[in-house]
């Protein structure tokens, strides 16, 4: 159960960030493979991004070769971005409630 975490500094304020990013977030919704993204925003910082949880290792990785993450790279509102992959630690995630153990059952 692979997680993506992807963060980026703005180089716009976060409510033209959020405004623009509701079309992003329905091309996100159709990605294959992905189960959720959760979309983190530091205000003061000026950082944002998102914590991504996928099928499959394979599906991480056609999300980051893809064109939605490509776009990434040249957007003007975006700049130092980061990837990171983590993988779950189930034990400890389900002690904390966490989702991913639940939806990891209905793969």
């Amino acid at each position: 159960m692979p997680i993506l975490q992807i963060n980026f500094k703005l180089n716009v304020p976060a409510d033209a960030y959020v405004s623009n990013s509701l079309g992003v977030a329905q091309a996100i919704a159709q990605v294959a493979g992905l189960r959720w993204k959760i979309w983190i925003l530091n205000e003061q910082e000026q950082e944002a991004g998102g914590l991504y949880f996928f099928d499959t290792e394979q599906a991480l990785n056609e999300y980051l070769s893809g064109p939605i993450v490509a776009q990434l790279g040249n957007h003007p509102a975006i700049r130092d971005a980061s990837f990171k992959r983590f993988d779950v630690i189930e034990e400890l995630t389900t002690a904390t409630r966490g989702p991913v153990s639940a939806m990891a059952a209905t793969q």
